[in-house]
């Protein structure tokens, strides 16, 4: 079980171990790339995280770490930019968790922060391409009851989306991500 504390980010882990969910900082950057490769079989996402941090896609302050009581990174969220149709929005991409970690609830915690955070800024909505058994925890619903696709086949309950605010609304039209993705608008 974790306990959040919305005023300091903060979270406790199930072990009792104190876990701290913030915004990366610049010390962070090679943390979260050996986060990325560790949880991954490829280098892929920990290459994909460095070339948006380059992009115009990268938004100060909605990349999240989830450290330990001994600040060491373990987790990392990240959301960027995007667009639906005509609408600007977040894409919620890459997700990672260091796999001595996993199974503690530090990437629900560290997911949920981010988006909180995204949430507070204003943002409308944000879209995920990941397992339809684990994101519809915090809110996604499959994107394609919405009109949104991608240019590329993907399964249907694998691309998801959700609104961050009561007031927001999506329009339906082809997801465009960021040109690091490498997928096609």
């Amino acid at each position: 079980m974790i306990e959040h504390g919305r005023e300091r980010n903060e979270a406790m882990v199930k072990d009792g171990s104190g876990l701290v969910t913030r915004p990366e900082s610049p010390p962070d950057v090679d943390d979260i790339r050996a986060v990325n490769i560790a949880a991954f079989e490829t280098s892929e996402e920990a290459d994909l995280v460095d070339a948006l941090r380059g992009s115009s896609a990268w938004i100060d302050g909605l990349s999240w770490v989830a450290t330990t009581a001994a600040g060491d990174v373990v987790g990392h969220a990240l959301l960027t930019r995007c667009t639906v149709g005509e609408s600007a929005g977040l894409c919620l991409a890459p997700c990672a968790v260091d796999p001595r970690y996993q199974g503690q609830g530090i990437g629900s915690a560290v997911i949920e922060a981010a988006l909180e955070a995204a949430r507070v800024r204003g943002g409308d909505f944000v879209v995920v391409l990941g397992h339809p058994g684990y994101y519809p925890r915090f809110g996604f619903r499959r994107a394609s009851d919405y009109g949104i696709g991608l240019s590329i086949d993907v399964p249907a309950d694998a691309l998801m989306v959700m609104t961050l605010n009561d007031d927001a609304s999506v329009s339906a039209g082809t997801v465009c991500y960021a040109e690091p993705f490498g997928i096609p608008c």
